[in-house]
């Protein structure tokens, strides 16, 4: 029945049938469905032509009320496995729920897909949570970027290793509430090589060509193909006004760049380009993607950063 309950929700996404899918939910969900159905309709092209299958699920027992922001762990062990799952939840109604993960597969971006059920009368299911992740980025799965992290941590290429462990943990976990011993191996490694300077929820300065950039955060994309560096930035009053010349805005963006790359040479080897991205709260102001050959190192300036 579960599985049936999962395959009639993914069906409802591929053909589309957003209303239906409202309706096979949990009113408490269904009352802000905005978020589900952007991302479902979103996905709907890609589960044209993809193989749907159900890779795993786990029934949870929640029918005992927890205490208000205790959160709540579950201990599942997949059909034929030792390995032992942890589902955490910070805040789950009393009740009884199942977690349903499928993999779309066949197609040129696959996708997994998390779905959170809640039994509302004996054997009907209803969603209760939506999640999707993409499988591949750039071509590649998370098992081909664990590997490669590990080989460019074993060469002390740091920031490429981090990077690169970052986007294998992006890859193979279905959902930020689901952790394995694996999943804990991959972020031991990830913490061994992560860089000096790099800090969550704080401005990174940045020195290029004369002028003080706060970087907001670096990430990864395959949006281009192949594996892009991305630098997000708040230009301060001044350089936010040159971002309003075409010229000025490219030269800045391409100081950055070439910054960057004079401090941290070795991101030439492990990503195809940059994308610098200067953003002002939720706007951005302007973006510019290079590929590593048109972006000349500039002379090394001091990096303004405190390591964590």
């Amino acid at each position: 029945m579960l599985t049936g309950s999962a395959r009639n929700m993914m069906g409802q996404i591929r053909n589309g049938d957003i209303d239906g899918l409202r309706s096979n939910t949990i009113p408490a969900v269904a009352s802000s469905f905005g978020g589900i159905a952007s991302s479902a309709e979103a996905l709907k092209p890609d589960l044209q032509q993809a193989t749907l299958t159900v890779d795993h699920i786990y029934v949870l027992d929640a029918t005992q009320e927890q205490s208000a922001g205790t959160g709540i762990q579950f201990f599942c062990s997949p059909a034929s496995s030792t390995m032992t799952v942890v589902l955490n939840f910070s805040d789950l109604p009393a009740g009884k729920y199942a977690v349903a993960i499928l993999h779309a597969t066949g197609v040129a971006k696959p996708e997994q897909i998390s779905l959170v059920l809640n039994e509302t009368g004996t054997n009907q299911w209803k969603l209760a949570g939506f999640f999707s992740k993409p499988m591949t980025m750039a071509g590649h799965d998370g098992v081909w970027y664990w590997e490669h992290a590990r080989d460019y941590s074993q060469k002390k290429m740091n920031w490429d290793a981090w990077f690169y462990y970052q986007t294998a943990a992006f890859l193979l976990d279905p959902a930020d509430f689901l952790s394995s011993p694996n999943l804990e191996k991959l972020n031991r490694e990830e913490n061994q090589v992560r860089p000096e300077g790099l800090r969550a929820g704080s401005p990174m300065p940045l020195n290029a060509n004369g002028a003080t950039f706060q970087i907001i955060s670096y990430e990864t994309s395959g949006a281009l193909g192949g594996l892009d560096f991305v630098v997000h930035y708040t230009p301060d009053a001044n350089q936010a006004a040159q971002l309003r010349d075409p010229v000025a805005a490219r030269k800045q963006a391409v100081d950055v760049m070439s910054s960057l790359l004079s401090a941290h040479p070795e991101l030439r080897e492990a990503f195809r380009g940059i994308w610098i991205r200067a953003d002002q709260g939720n706007a951005s102001l302007f973006a510019l993607e290079l590929p590593m050959s048109e972006i000349a190192e500039s002379k090394p300036e001091p990096m303004n950063s405190t390591p964590r």
